[in-house]
């Protein structure tokens, strides 16, 4: 099956608006077996994006539009859809009963504009939105089904698996069950991961698992898309094709599915009755961040001291680090620790080295895991920006932190790390 997705608004066309839509979009169908051939985004013009449609309704056998449903007069979806099919716009007024309870659920009038926002193509089947006012919905335009959901990301995510996904699966005429396992490393790079596992895709003859990564730094996901009969089908065939995925990245997995590296580290404190204080330099705070938002972070996380470098973290902590090492990390995972009465202390220096010109060359990362037995250490040098670099240092330290709750090795070397 053919699928394009169409994007509006000129905030997309000109970059002020960083388009995540389309790229959760694709990936999502990716995810069930079906392919994206096209991809257009449009402005805010009633001609342009009827010249859109018209030509997406020639080549494609189902689309995508992303946008254009809300209240405003720069929001022209519903009116060009119309357009294109040949229809009257008229009042839904199944939608305007919704919209009115969604704003009296909230003790507000809703605004006049709003009103607009029922106002849908004659012909339409409604694409239920349950935590917004804009009304998603589908129609043929020529050869093509025609799938239209609201711009705003969370909004959409919920249509596009609930009610779009669905549809398209109907009409590919895909009907086997559907899962997507996913494994989550770091300090291992794409090419390095295709490599390792090579071939296996062939542990199942029948071309029913597809394997796929998505690289975004610093971490890795490693996809296994699987299709069969049922679920007990898909579970015999995934159990070899896992085995081998954690035999061959190993400890560089931090995480599966929809758990996160912080999630595992908070889970795996509470199962030890532990908490954790953190002291970091050159980071915002990034690391205590992540880990005293999680959902249950509250129950483990002690303590943040963050400063620019190791002489301010020493003065926070009552240490006196000498200078950014992995013995001054040390003092500092300690400090953290007594300080805040926590099972673990971790601390994580960073250090931009810079060239002329101020030029950045990279850099360089001592980090320290205190407890009641000692402290271990890491020392890295990182290749790249300071925003990589930057990167590069949270992402270790919460690994590093993982790896020593699970008596993995904490210095086991990385694709990013400088020999």
């Amino acid at each position: 099956m053919r699928i394009e997705v169409i994007c509006t608004g000129d905030e997309v066309l000109t970059g002020k608006t960083i388009n995540t839509n389309f790229s959760f979009m694709t990936q999502r169908l990716e995810d069930v077996g079906l392919e994206v051939r096209w991809g257009t985004t449009v402005g805010d013009d009633r001609e342009t994006l009827l010249e859109a449609f018209k030509v997406a309704s020639a080549r494609a056998d189902a689309v995508i539009v992303n946008g254009g449903l809300g209240p405003t007069v720069d929001d022209l979806s519903q009116e060009v859809a119309a357009r294109a099919a040949g229809v009257e716009l008229v009042l839904n007024e199944e939608w305007l009963t919704r919209m009115e309870a969604h704003f009296q659920r909230r003790a507000r009038v809703m605004p006049a504009n709003n009103r607009k926002q029922a106002m849908l193509p004659a012909t339409v089947d409604i694409l239920d939105n349950p935590i917004g006012t804009a009304c998603g919905f589908t129609l043929p335009i020529g050869k093509a089904r025609f799938f239209f959901t609201p711009g705003v990301p969370r909004e959409m995510r919920r249509m596009i698996d609930e009610q779009v996904i669905p549809r398209l699966l109907a009409m590919s005429g895909i009907s086997a069950t559907l899962h997507l396992k996913r494994f989550h490393s770091y300090g291992i790079g794409e090419s390095r991961a295709d490599t390792l596992l090579t071939g296996i895709e062939a542990m199942v003859p029948d071309g029913t698992v597809k394997l796929g990564f998505r690289a975004h730094y610093p971490q890795l996901e490693t996809k296994l898309a699987v299709r069969g009969v049922d679920q007990a089908d898909i579970e015999r065939k995934l159990a070899p094709v896992v085995a081998e995925v954690r035999k061959h990245l190993g400890n560089f997995i931090l995480a599966e599915d929809d758990q996160t590296l912080e999630g595992v580290i908070v889970s795996a404190l509470r199962q030890r009755g532990g908490s954790i204080a953190v002291a970091e330099t050159a980071t915002g705070g990034q690391i205590a961040a992540r880990l005293a938002t999680h959902i249950e972070g509250t129950q483990v996380f002690r303590q943040g001291a963050i400063a620019s470098s190791a002489e301010s973290l020493g003065n926070l902590l009552g240490a006196s680090p000498s200078d950014f090492s992995a013995a001054g990390a040390a003092q500092l995972a300690k400090a953290a620790r007594q300080q805040s009465k926590a099972s673990h202390g971790l601390a994580v220096l960073l250090q931009i080295d810079e060239g002329p010109d101020r030029v950045d060359l990279g850099g360089t990362i001592f980090l320290a895991i205190a407890t009641e037995g000692g402290a271990v250490t890491r020392q890295a040098k990182m290749r790249g920006g300071r925003g990589w670099v930057l990167q590069g240092a949270v992402e270790m330290g919460l690994d590093c932190l993982r790896r020593h709750l699970f008596d993995l090795p904490i210095d086991e070397k990385i694709d990013f790390e400088i020999a």
